[in-house]
């Protein structure tokens, strides 16, 4: 469940970022699991071969290409000229290093965001706030004290804690990589 949670949002804005829509992403996002799943006992571990995440994003990238050329196909046979379909085929350019940078970028802010919806309704209200206003609005500590009547270190206090746990909530994730 971690693993779809995480990824499929990633995915879908892959698809969408090279042209896809509604349907056609989620039929993609659908085919990436499932060429996962199937090739998942072949992946190599192997920090020299690259990270999962970017065997993930190949497989994805493929896909994609596969699925533009299979339209491309399909219109050229019956003569449709697809002309939409063309331009997002040609316009997909071999895997450039961007691109793999950005879909890890993307994983990064997903990662963060799971893990803050998980951590955030285990603790209490005011720690979280102090938290994110301090450390993720970088609102200064003596001003959110005041707004939530707490002394300056307690709101310290709470930005550690929820920072820890934040840590340990993705480090969690991170050691299945």
């Amino acid at each position: 469940m971690e693993f779809v949670e995480i990824y499929e949002p990633m995915l879908q804005r892959l698809a969408r970022r090279n042209g896809l829509r509604g349907a056609d992403a989620d039929d993609l996002t659908q085919e990436v699991f499932r060429a996962v799943a199937g090739a998942i006992d072949r992946w190599d571990p192997d920090p020299a071969r690259g990270s999962f995440r970017s065997w993930l994003f190949r497989i994805a990238r493929n896909l994609i290409v596969n699925l533009l050329a299979a339209r491309k196909r399909q219109s050229a046979g019956y003569g449709t000229g697809d002309t939409d379909t063309m331009a997002l085929l040609e316009a997909q350019p071999a895997v450039e290093p961007e691109a793999s940078a950005l879909f890890d970028i993307e994983y990064r802010r997903r990662l963060f965001a799971w893990a803050a919806e998980r951590v955030r309704g285990e603790v209490h209200e005011s720690t979280w706030q102090a938290f994110w206003r301090t450390g993720v609005e970088g609102q200064d500590v003596p001003s959110v004290a005041k707004a939530l009547g707490l002394s300056p270190g307690a709101v310290y206090v709470a930005r550690s804690r929820v920072m820890a746990r934040l840590r340990r909530e993705i480090e969690s994730v991170e050691g299945i990589e």
